[in-house]
């Protein structure tokens, strides 16, 4: 049996900003853990795809797949559309063992990835209590991954800062732009902006579009290739190899 390999999945974008993105933060997987075998494949718009990425490893004679969804919260790409890309290599590439590993959030972790992208943004502790906090999605139309982005908020909320707030770049409201005026009519003394999104692309930028036109003091970079995020990439990926009921410290 050789060595598992981690085949991290992610969206995809006409933005060449986006692949860049991905393969900095799967570099970083790699630096973080020598020797663990660490490929990239897309959903659409770039290349390799999946099927593609699956056919070469089983050709080379890889027989573990973990299979990373590169993606926030659990919707439809998470529920439906990578567990379908897998069913069908499994039926054409029998001697793969492909599991698929869990979404990145909501972690500890991706707090800290946003609290590293604030900081460089210019927010320093002793800001927090007069800051109201933009936490901002791509968004979705699933309730399961809308709760996480709610609760995520709620977390922060507690961390010090005077007022945490969702916004949503796409399928629903309150849009950025929104969030910040709603924050400064309450009498928010600065306002920052926090992408929730991994990697730049339409939606951030519709994201940063909103902060700007509104006003915002503060917006910090997408959640990128940082070193927490790398972690968080390797912690869901021994735990996608541990049998269930078992213990990662077994």
């Amino acid at each position: 049996m050789t060595h598992p390999t981690l085949l991290v999945i992610a969206h995809g974008s006409r933005d060449p900003r986006h692949a860049a993105t991905v393969h900095a933060l799967t570099e970083r997987v790699r630096a973080e853990r020598p020797g663990l075998r660490v490929e990239t494949a897309f959903l659409e718009f770039n290349a390799p795809s999946v099927p593609r990425v699956l056919e070469r490893l089983a050709g080379e004679g890889a027989d573990e797949i973990v299979a990373l969804p590169l993606l926030l919260t659990r919707a439809f790409h998470a529920k439906t559309d990578i567990p379908s890309v897998l069913r069908e290599a499994r039926a054409r590439l029998p001697r793969l063992h492909i599991r698929q590993a869990d979404v990145l959030g909501p972690s500890p972790l991706l707090n800290a990835t946003l609290g590293r992208r604030l900081r460089e943004a210019g927010v320093r502790p002793g800001d927090l209590p007069r800051t109201g906090l933009v936490l901002a999605s791509a968004g979705s139309s699933d309730p399961e991954a809308i709760a996480v982005i709610a609760e995520i908020a709620r977390e922060l909320r507690h961390t010090g800062w005077c007022a945490v707030r969702p916004a949503f770049a796409s399928a629903l409201l309150p849009r950025t732009q929104d969030v910040v005026r709603e924050l400064r009519a309450e009498g928010v003394e600065r306002v920052a902006v926090a992408p929730y999104v991994i990697a730049p692309g339409r939606l951030p930028d519709r994201i940063a579009a909103g902060a700007e036109a509104a006003g915002a003091d503060v917006l910090a970079d997408v959640l990128g290739p940082a070193p927490e995020l790398a972690r968080l990439l390797l912690d869901r990926f021994d735990e996608a190899r541990v049998p269930v009921g078992a213990s990662l410290s077994a």
